[in-house]
């Protein structure tokens, strides 16, 4: 039940916010193995003026944030960063374009159905 936040240049992707953004859900669903209906992904972009970026970077640098539940392993969170690499790459992406940072929460501290995360039952497996 991750909740992922994609901030990058607006402009770059143009037409193609959709097919990222359907990248980006694949790339959770092969990386930590969430329901491909498990879905809540969503994009901010920014004026060129709005990032100061490192200079070792290209103007389409990308931060993903993945706020989810703790508990997945190190070969998933392997998985997770491999897949976003590989999914936003026919985009032109490079992998040093990309930051990925994860936010783990407890589930206790996740309110679904105006209830504790932990007192739901998801239908999936949060320990992969």
């Amino acid at each position: 039940m991750p909740s992922t936040r994609i901030e990058t240049r607006r402009g770059w992707l143009g037409a193609r916010k959709r097919d990222f953004l359907e990248a980006v859900q694949g790339a959770l669903v092969a990386g930590i193995r969430i329901p491909e209906a498990d879905r809540c992904v969503r994009m901010a972009e920014y004026d060129e003026e709005a990032f100061i970026l490192p200079g070792h970077v290209g103007s389409n640098y990308t931060v993903i944030e993945i706020s989810l539940f703790t508990g997945r392993s190190l070969d998933a969170k392997r998985r997770l960063y491999a897949a976003l690499v590989a999914a936003v790459e026919p985009f032109g992406l490079a992998a040093h374009d990309l930051k990925v940072i994860l936010h783990e929460v407890p589930r206790e501290n996740w309110g679904l159905r105006g209830k504790p995360g932990s007192e739901i039952e998801l239908g999936f497996t949060v320990e992969v």
